[in-house]
């Protein structure tokens, strides 16, 4: 997978812990190898962790790979990014956008 730098992946198994267990709130992508706007979001997801390490986790799950977290989700296209905060999904957004509007989408949360 196309892993950004800096930004965990997580899995099936350890989704619970990493994401609805976590203290800070989450940005999961739902991702995959074959999505081209997946792989561009690369950078933006790295620079995004880096800048607000210590505000938001910032993590990856393939779908391909982890079917219960994407079917439980409903999760049908890549990437779509889900906002965690105690426990909870908040929002929803679907495609690759710039890191100034995905910021602005996370203006509440952060």
């Amino acid at each position: 997978m196309s892993r950004a730098r800096g930004v965990a992946e997580v899995t099936d198994a350890d989704f619970a812990a990493e994401v609805i267990g976590a203290e800070l709130p989450v940005l999961v992508e739902f991702t995959a190898d074959w999505c081209p706007p997946c792989r561009q979001m690369a950078p933006v997801l790295s620079a995004l962790a880096a800048e607000e390490a210590g505000r938001l986790k910032v993590v990856q799950l393939n779908v391909d790979a982890n079917p219960d977290t994407t079917h439980a989700y409903k999760v049908l296209s890549m990437p779509t990014f889900m906002v965690f905060r105690d426990g909870e999904p908040l929002r929803s957004m679907v495609g690759a956008r710039p890191k100034r509007r995905l910021l602005e989408e996370l203006a509440d949360v952060l």
